[in-house]
């Protein structure tokens, strides 16, 4: 399908970051890009976003930029800081097929160095086959980190063996293709200590840069990696609702006690994905740790972070969003590369109802009867996006409503190779469930 033909390709945008403490930039239209998204930060941290269009007269963005700051100052909720020795031991594990060395390097450079004061780096070194010029001896010759060595494909497979080899009481994850803000390990700590009864904490996701059309059509198709994106710190908690299944549903909450909103369990990708998440190492030993028929590098293609993230409610436990800890994702740069992705998405959610379901049975009567609902409310959604291209920035409480600028509708492909990917699920996930019997039999080789 030829997903651009019809549609222009957008420009290039920037990726600010102001200061809303102190005097506000002079925007405007250059090289790079004749709008942007502005991302505010007060004392360090992001509290909103806006989309802006920039012209030559810099008035223009401060006409967003003044009330943006004015609104978000009003929300600022200030946290008294956690001791050092308070703090939870952390392990960063990193599991890594070695195709991004740059990437990895400059996370590396940060990862060695956050302001964090007991915390451990891994390396998984998660290839099936070494080529002969390797790169990653030389990338970690100095650098204080442990290398874990994992064969057996797949994420989950490098993950788990990061977990096994971990110290620290929090397994804090990221991927390679990321670059965290080095205040990042800190915001997921203190909220583990801010909220002790939580078993997982989940961060905020913003782009490195949205240079080409895949980029800012990701961002506009996405708005805020995979679902809304919010500054608004939560509590996701289960909600037991009368005449559904205990945990079926979960509730967004307030510090204040206030239910931002509730969903089901299974859209808790909306509050948190595998580019930025930390669990109790006690709960992904109770779990059995990500599952193995699940995620990159197997035949289901991803939603292995989901996976646990439902395990995780479906235990009764609990889950704090917060909006302090901040990675940076670099989006697939070709159109290319994004309908890959987006069919993958598709693939990996509903391999993931088809793991959920042969873990416990009862997934099967709850998803029954939210299917019919969510494939409408998809639809919908989905059209509604293609046509008005994420035309308002959502950006939690933390933010004053923005016009973006005009690009246009989306190409309608975005939503065609991730639909095409649902029903490929199943029959992924099947083949992932069978490949990973033979790798624990030892008949799988790589081709």
């Amino acid at each position: 399908m030829a997903a651009t033909s019809a549609v222009a390709l957008p420009g290039p945008r920037r990726v600010v970051r102001v200061d809303l403490d102190a005097p506000l930039p002079e925007l405007v239209a250059d090289g790079t890009g004749a709008s942007a998204l502005v991302v505010g930060y007060r004392d360090g941290h992001p509290v909103c976003t806006a989309d802006v269009a920039l012209t030559s007269d810099p008035a223009d963005a401060a006409r967003v930029l003044v009330p943006l700051a004015t609104a978000s100052s009003a929300h600022v909720v200030s946290a008294e800081p956690v001791p050092d020795d308070a703090l939870p031991s952390v392990s960063v594990v990193v599991s890594t097929v070695v195709d991004r060395v740059d990437d990895l390097g400059r996370l590396l450079d940060v990862l060695e160095h956050l302001d964090y004061p007991r915390h451990e780096v891994l390396v998984v070194d998660n290839r099936v086959r070494v080529p002969a010029d390797d790169p990653l001896p030389a990338l970690l010759i100095g650098r204080g980190v442990r290398l874990v060595t994992e064969r057996r494909p797949g994420l989950s497979a490098g993950r788990n063996a990061g977990v096994a080899a971990a110290r620290g009481d929090v397994v804090a994850f990221t991927d390679d293709d990321v670059q965290v803000d080095p205040r990042w390990l800190r915001a997921l700590g203190e909220r583990f200590v801010r909220e002790p009864e939580l078993d997982a904490v989940s961060g905020v996701i913003l782009p490195t840069e949205l240079a080409t059309p895949a980029q800012v059509w990701y961002e506009a198709y996405y708005g805020g990696f995979s679902g809304e994106r919010t500054f608004d710190p939560v509590t996701i908690v289960p909600d037991d609702v009368p005449g559904t299944m205990r945990h079926a549903r979960v509730a967004a909450v307030r510090g204040d006690g206030s239910v931002r909103k509730r969903f089901a369990v299974y859209g808790i990708g909306a509050y948190g994905a595998g580019a930025n998440m930390a669990f109790r190492r006690e709960l992904l030993e109770a779990v059995g740790g990500f599952d193995t028929t699940l995620g990159a590098g197997s035949p289901a293609r991803g939603g292995e972070d989901l996976a646990m993230f439902v395990e995780t409610l479906w235990r009764g436990g609990r889950i704090g969003f917060e909006p302090r800890a901040v990675v940076h994702h670099r989006h697939r740069r070709t159109v290319e590369e994004l309908h890959r992705q987006l069919h993958g998405n598709g693939v990996g959610f509903t391999a993931l109802m088809c793991a959920l379901v042969a873990k416990d049975r009862r997934h099967a009567a709850v998803l029954a009867r939210l299917v019919p609902l969510a494939v409408s409310v998809k639809a919908k959604d989905v059209v509604a996006t293609l046509r008005r291209g994420r035309a308002t920035a959502p950006a939690g409480r933390g933010s004053a409503p923005v016009t973006a600028p005009a690009q246009g509708p989306l190409p309608r492909s975005l939503a065609y190779h991730e639909l095409r990917g649902f029903p490929a699920g199943p029959a992924a996930w099947f083949r992932s469930r069978r490949r990973w019997r033979d790798v624990e039999a030892g008949r799988f080789h790589a081709g």
